[in-house]
C-alpha cells in the first residue's frame, strides 16, 4: 500500500522532506503559499554532516556545480584584526569526515532540491495554496485550505477548498509555522534582541584585497562578522550581527525576515574596529537587514511529532545562526523523516508510530545544536575577561576547538 505525506512549505526544508519521502515510497503532495519557489538570497554554510546527506541523496554533483569550497575557517579579532585561530577545510574536512565543507548561495541550493524533485519524483507542488486547518484520526490527516487570490485583498470570507486525505502531515513552514500553532499551540518565536545584516555580491565588484576565498570570521564586543565565498567562488557572502534595538520598522513587520537598510547601524557598531573590516562593510552599498528570532531549545519528542503530524526544520527548532546549522539540520531532518517513513512496509509499525520514532532520533540532537548555537553568540560577542579568554583558548587551540566532531561525524 501506498502512503501519502501532505507536507506544508516549500522551502529548504519542505523540498528536502518532499525528496526524502518520495525516495522512502510515499507520494508526496506539497502546498507553498507563495505564487511561485523561490528563496531570498543569502548564504548558506553546509559541514560534512549536511553533505553527506546531499551525497546519499546522490546530488554531490549538482551541488558541486553551484557551492564554493572553502579551503580554511579563520576567526580574527574585529578590533585589532590579529588571527586568532585556523581550522582547515577541504581536503582535511574530506578526509576526516567523508564528505566537504560547502558555502553556498540559498536560492542555488533551494533550485537544485526543487530540480531533484521535479526530475526525480511524482511528487504533486502546489503553489498559491495556503493551508488553513487539520484534524487528524487513528487512521488519517485531513488538512483544508486554499487557493491565494484577491479575495483577501478585499477581505471576502474565504472560499476554502475541499479536504485532503493524507497518511502524515509534515510542518516544514518555516519559523512562523501555522502547523506548529494548530499542533502546539505555544505562541510566537522570541525576539533575541540581536540583528543581521546582510549581503551579497559579485568579488569582482570588490578591491582585489577584499576579495577571498576562505571562511572568515570576525569577533567583537556585541558583534561579529561572517564572510565566506558562493556560487563557486565567484560572489561573497556577509553578514553582521549585532546585539541592539529593534527600529520601528523592523519590529512592525517581524515575520518578514528579509528588510531593506542602509546599514548606518552596522556601520556605527563597527566603529572602532580594525580597518580591513572596516573597508569591507563601507565597499558594500546594499544591505538586507534580518531580525533574528528564535525558539527555546527543545524539551522533548512531543515537540516536533504527535499522532500523524510532524514538524521540520525552522517550524520545529528554529536556532541562532552562530552554529551555522539552520538549513543543515532541516536536511538532517529529512533525512531521518525519510528512513522513518521508509518503515512503511512494516505491517507491525503504523504511521504515528514511524514519526515518534523520527521524532524520537532527531529531538535531542536539534536541541544540542539549538543550545550550542546560543552558546556560541555569547562566545563570539564577548567583551572583557571573557574575550580575553576566548582569544587566549583559540590561538592555544585553534584547530581542536573549531573542529566539531560531534556535529560533522553525525546525523
Amino acid at each position: 500500500m501506498i502512503r501519502q505525506a501532505l507536507i506544508s512549505g516549500g522551502g529548504i526544508g519542505g523540498l528536502a522532506a518532499a525528496l526524502a519521502c518520495t525516495r522512502a515510497g510515499w507520494e508526496v503532495r506539497l502546498f507553498e503559499q507563495a505564487a511561485r519557489f523561490s528563496e531570498v538570497g543569502a548564504g548558506i554554510q553546509l559541514g560534512p554532516n549536511v553533505t553527506r546527506v546531499l551525497q546519499d541523496w546522490d546530488l554531490a554533483g549538482a551541488l558541486a556545480e553551484v557551492a564554493a569550497f572553502p579551503d580554511r575557517l579563520q576567526v580574527r579579532h574585529a578590533v585589532s584584526g590579529q588571527a586568532l585561530g585556523v581550522l582547515p577545510l577541504g581536503a582535511a574536512m574530506l578526509q576526516r569526515y567523508g564528505a566537504p565543507y560547502a558555502t553556498v548561495h540559498r536560492a542555488d541550493l533551494h533550485q537544485l532540491l526543487l530540480a531533484q524533485v521535479r526530475e526525480r519524483t511524482d511528487a504533486t507542488l502546489n503553489l498559491n495554496y495556503c493551508l488553513a486547518r487539520f484534524t487528524q484520526t487513528g487512521d488519517a490527516v485531513t488538512v483544508q485550505g486554499r487557493v491565494q487570490s484577491g479575495e483577501e485583498i478585499s477581505k471576502k470570507p474565504p472560499a476554502w477548498g475541499p479536504q485532503i486525505e493524507g497518511d502524515a502531515l509534515i510542518g516544514a513552514d518555516g519559523l512562523w509555522s501555522p502547523v506548529r500553532q494548530w499542533l502546539l499551540a505555544d505562541g510566537p518565536p522570541r525576539v533575541t534582541g540581536h540583528l543581521a545584516y546582510r549581503a551579497l555580491l559579485p568579488q569582482s565588484r570588490l578591491p582585489e584585497q577584499l576579495r577571498s576565498q576562505h571562511v572568515t570570521a570576525w569577533l567583537g564586543p556585541r558583534l561579529h562578522v561572517v564572510q565566506y565565498p558562493v556560487r563557486g567562488g565567484e560572489w561573497l557572502n556577509v553578514v553582521g550581527i549585532v546585539q541592539g534595538r529593534l527600529d520601528a520598522a523592523s519590529s512592525a513587520d517581524l515575520d518578514n525576515w528579509d528588510h531593506a537598510t542602509n546599514a548606518q547601524a552596522l556601520r556605527a557598531a563597527l566603529a572602532g574596529t580594525c580597518a580591513p573590516l572596516q573597508d569591507l562593510v563601507n565597499a558594500i552599498d546594499t544591505w538586507r537587514l534580518w531580525v533574528l528570532c528564535d525558539r527555546p531549545p527543545l524539551q522533548g519528542a512531543q515537540q516536533q511529532a504527535q499522532g500523524r503530524v510532524a514538524l521540520l526544520g525552522d517550524a520545529a527548532h528554529p536556532m541562532r545562526p552562530y552554529l551555522a546549522q539552520g538549513a543543515g539540520m532541516a536536511i538532517e531532518d529529512a533525512a531521518e523523516l525519510g528512513r522513518a517513513l521508509g518503515q512503511a512496509l512494516d505491517p507491525a509499525l503504523d504511521v504515528p508510530t514511524m514519526l515518534a520514532r523520527y521524532a524520537l532520533n532527531r529531538w535531542q540532537r536539534n536541541a544540542q545544536v539549538q543550545a550550542r548555537a546560543i552558546r556560541n553568540g555569547q562566545i563570539f560577542h564577548a567583551d572583557g575577561l571573557v574575550s580575553w579568554g576566548r582569544d587566549a583558548a583559540l590561538k592555544l587551540l585553534g584547530e581542536r576547538l573549531l573542529d566539531l566532531p560531534w556535529l560533522y561525524g553525525g546525523t
